[in-house]
C-alpha cells in the first residue's frame, strides 16, 4: 500500500482502496422489494434480470463452496475457489492484488469490482479491499473473464467480478456472531444484524481484525462498520447506506535476495507506517413504470491516506510525511425493458455514468491539487430465443469523455489540464449446439485512462496517452451441477498500455505508455461429484503476456506467470462434519523490471496448499484452518533483478467459532 505517491517509493506499495462494507444493504431491501417485483437475479446487465440472461461465460462461486472452502474474506475466496491469480498484498492487509488474464502489477487497474451492481473499483491506485465485506452475507461471486468496457467504463479490460449479497426472508431476523483467532497474533471479531418488517428494514454489520502477520513489522489493524435502512413500496424500492473504515498498517518494505534467503520474515524498513480513513454515504432507488425498470445511486466517498517514510540523510534518520485527501462523488441513473416478443426475451438496458474526483495533497515533496470528471453514455440489447436449442446474441457501445486537471510547484510531474473522448463496444453471442453444450463468442473494443498517480509521475510532457484494447474470445461450456466443464480461448490486442517503466527517467522510473502489447490463452475450468459426499474442482489459466512491437517486441511482460493452476477436494457427509483441501501452483515469471528479458533468474514457481476441517452443531460451527501448510518460501512480487522481494506468508493455522441467530 503507497499512503503517499513518492516516485521513489514506487515500486514498493500500492494505496489502499476504501475499505467498503456493502455486506447487507442490497440483501435486506430484496427481499422487501420481491413482494411488488419477479423473483430475479442480478446479471452483468447492472440491473436484476431474468435468470435467462445470466452472463455468458461467467465464472459463479456459491455460498455453499465458500463456506465449505473456509474463506476467510472475498478476496480469498476469489483466489481459492475461482482459481484467479493473486500477489501479496504490500502493506499487511488480506487485500491481494487479484489478476484476471495477466495484466501484472496494473491488474486492478484492469479489472472493475462490483458489489450488489454498485462500483468498487477506485479511482487511484488502489486495489478493492474486499476483505472488508463480511463473507458470511454473500450469496455468490459472479467473475466475468474479457473485456466489459460498455457496461463498466474503464478498466474493464481483464473482466467483471460481481459479489451478490444474500436475501434475508420478509419479516424476519437474521444475526452472526464469528471469531477467530490464530498465529501472528491474529484476533478477528464480526457481528452483523439484519432486522425487516413488511416494507421496511433495518441491517447493520460491524468488524475488529488484528495480526502481527508473517513479516516483522508487518502489523495491520482494520475496523469496520455498514449501516444502512431501505423502503420497499409498490414496484420499487429505496435505501440509504453509510459506511466506515478505519485502518493502520505497518510497511516493511522490500528485500534483495541474500536477506530473502536468510529470513524472508525480516523487515527492511522498521519505522515506516501508514493509516487510511474512508467514509461513504449511499443513496439508491428502483421503480418500475410500465414496461421500464428506472434505477440510480448516488454515492459521496471522503478518503484520507497518511504514511511516514524514514530514509537516511547525512548519517541522520529523516522522516518523510504526506496526507491525501480525496473525494469522489457518483451518479449512475439507468433504465431497463424487459420484454418477450413473440416467444423471444428482449433485455434492452441504458444509463449514465457521471463520476467527479479531487484530491489534495499534503507532503514534504508535493502540495498538489487535482480533479477528473467522466461522463458516459452506454446502451446494450440483449435477445434471447429458440426452442429446445435456445441462442442468445448482444451488442452494446460507450461513450465517455474525461476532463482531468493537476497543478502543484513542487511536484516532479508537470502540471496539466486535458481532455479525453473514448469510445467501447461490444458484440455477443451463444449456442446450445446440443443438450448440455453451450458455445459462445465475444468481440469488443475496451479502454483505461491513467488515473492522477499514474500522471502524476509520468514520463511524457502531456498526460499519458489513453489505453484501448481489441477483445476476443471463444469458448466452450458442457454438463451440468454434477459434472461439467468449459474452455475459453481469448485475445486482448492492447495500444499504449499504462505501465510503470523502471529503466524510464534515468533509472528511476516512470509511468509510461508501452509499446503494443499481446495478452492471449486459455482457460479450463471444471468440476465432478465423484461419490455421494465427495467434490473435486479445478481450473487452469495459460496467458501468454508479451510485447508485440516496439524496443522489447518479442519479450514477455514482468510479473506474470504463464500457467497458474489450482484444484480443490471437498467431502461433506452432511452429519455435520465437513472437509476441504485445496492447492494453488503458479509457474514462474519474470521479475518486474526485466522488460528487456534479460535478468538471468526468474521468480521461481511455487505451490501452496490449504485445508479446512469444520464441526456444525445447531447453531455453531467451529472450525480449524491451515494455509501455506508445506510453509513455502515464496514470492508473488520482486520488482528488480533479483532483488525488490516482498515475500510471501508462511504457514498460519487458525480457529474460529461462529454463531448464526
Amino acid at each position: 500500500m503507497i499512503f503517499a505517491v513518492s516516485p521513489r517509493r514506487a515500486l514498493c506499495a500500492r494505496p489502499l482502496a476504501l475499505v467498503s462494507a456493502l455486506s447487507l444493504c442490497f440483501a435486506s431491501g430484496a427481499a422487501l422489494a420481491a413482494q411488488a417485483l419477479p423473483e430475479v437475479t442480478v446479471t452483468g446487465a447492472r440491473f436484476a434480470s431474468d435468470p435467462a440472461l445470466a452472463p455468458i461465460g461467467a465464472t459463479v462461486i456459491t455460498a455453499d463452496e465458500i463456506r465449505r472452502a473456509g474463506a476467510a474474506d472475498v478476496n480469498q475466496a476469489i483466489r481459492k475457489i475461482g482459481g484467479v491469480y493473486g500477489r501479496q498484498s504490500l502493506d499487511g492487509s488480506p487485500d491481494f492484488s487479484l489478476d484476471l488474464r495477466g495484466f501484472g502489477t496494473n491488474s486492478s487497474q484492469n479489472m472493475v469490482v462490483t458489489l450488489d451492481g454498485v462500483r468498487m473499483s477506485e479511482s487511484e491506485l488502489s486495489n478493492a479491499a474486499l476483505s472488508s465485506i463480511p463473507i458470511e452475507t454473500v450469496e455468490r461471486i459472479d467473475i466475468i473473464r474479457g473485456g466489459a468496457s460498455v457496461l463498466y467504463g474503464e478498466g474493464a479490460t481483464g473482466g467483471v467480478i460481481h459479489i451478490v449479497t444474500r436475501r434475508p426472508a420478509a419479516n424476519g431476523r437474521r444475526g452472526m456472531l464469528r471469531a477467530e483467532a490464530g498465529q501472528f497474533g491474529l484476533r478477528d471479531l464480526r457481528a452483523a444484524l439484519a432486522q425487516s418488517w413488511n416494507g421496511f428494514a433495518l441491517d447493520a454489520s460491524v468488524g475488529s481484525a488484528r495480526t502481527d502477520n508473517y513479516r516483522d513489522h508487518n502489523g495491520f489493524e482494520l475496523d469496520t462498520f455498514s449501516g444502512g435502512a431501505q423502503w420497499a413500496y409498490q414496484g420499487g424500492r429505496a435505501g440509504l447506506r453509510i459506511e466506515r473504515a478505519r485502518q493502520e498498517s505497518e510497511l516493511p518494505g522490500a528485500l534483495g535476495a541474500r536477506q530473502f534467503g536468510e529470513n524472508p520474515r525480516q523487515a527492511n524498513t522498521p519505522d515506516d507506517i501508514g493509516a487510511l480513513d474512508s467514509d461513504r454515504l449511499t443513496a439508491f432507488a428502483e421503480q418500475r413504470v410500465g414496461a421500464f425498470d428506472l434505477a440510480a445511486e448516488l454515492s459521496r466517498r471522503e478518503r484520507t491516506a497518511r504514511s511516514t517514510y524514514f530514509y537516511n540523510m547525512d548519517g541522520a534518520r529523516v522522516a518523510s510525511k504526506s496526507t491525501y485527501e480525496s473525494v469522489q462523488t457518483q451518479f449512475s441513473p439507468r433504465l431497463r425493458h424487459l420484454a418477450q416478443m413473440g416467444g423471444m426475451l428482449n433485455e434492452l438496458v441504458a444509463g449514465v455514468d457521471l463520476v467527479k474526483w479531487t484530491r489534495v495533497t499534503d507532503s514534504d515533496y508535493s502540495n498538489a491539487d487535482a480533479a477528473q470528471k467522466s461522463k458516459a453514455l452506454y446502451v446494450r440489447d440483449e435477445l434471447k430465443f429458440g426452442g429446445e436449442r435456445q441462442a442468445r446474441v448482444a451488442a452494446g457501445a460507450r461513450r465517455e469523455r474525461f476532463e482531468k486537471d493537476a497543478t502543484d510547484a513542487r511536484a516532479f510531474a508537470t502540471p496539466y489540464d486535458s481532455e479525453q473522448t473514448l469510445n467501447a463496444w461490444e458484440v455477443q453471442g451463444s449456442v446450445d449446439v446440443m443438450q448440455a453444450v453451450n458455445l459462445y463468442a465475444k468481440a469488443g473494443r475496451s479502454y483505461r485512462v491513467a488515473n492522477v498517480d499514474e500522471n502524476g509521475y509520468r514520463s511524457s510532457p502531456g498526460v499519458l496517452a489513453p489505453q484501448t484494447s481489441r477483445d476476443l474470445e471463444l469458448g466452450l461450456v458442457y454438463g451440468n451441477p454434477a459434472l461439467g466443464a468449459s474452455a475459453r480461448l481469448f485475445r486482448h490486442q492492447l495500444r499504449n498500455e499504462i505501465f510503470f517503466d523502471p529503466s524510464a527517467n534515468g533509472g528511476f522510473g516512470a509511468n509510461t505508455n508501452l509499446d503494443p502489447t499481446q495478452r492471449k490463452g486459455v482457460e479450463v475450468e471444471a468440476h465432478a461429484s465423484i461419490a455421494r459426499d465427495w467434490r473435486v474442482s479445478g481450473n487452469w489459466q495459460h496467458v501468454r503476456a508479451r510485447f508485440t512491437d516496439g524496443r522489447n517486441a518479442g519479450s514477455e511482460m514482468v510479473l506474470v506467470p504463464k500457467n497458474t493452476v489450482s484444484a480443490r477436494l471437498a467431502w461433506v457427509p452432511g452429519n455435520g462434519h465437513s472437509a476441504d483441501i485445496g492447492a494453488q501452483w503458479a509457474g514462474k515469471q519474470r521479475f518486474g523490471a526485466d522488460f528487456a528479458n534479460t535478468c538471468g533468474v526468474r521468480i521461481s514457481s511455487a505451490t501452496t496448499v490449504d485445508a479446512r476441517y469444520a464441526y456444525q452443531t445447531g447453531a455453531w460451527e467451529f472450525a480449524v484452518a491451515g494455509l501455506n501448510l508445506a510453509d513455502k518460501r515464496y514470492t508473488s512480487n520482486a520488482y528488480g533483478c533479483n532483488s525488490g522481494i516482498y515475500p510471501s506468508d508462511g504457514r498460519q493455522i487458525k480457529v474460529s467459532a461462529r454463531y448464526d441467530f
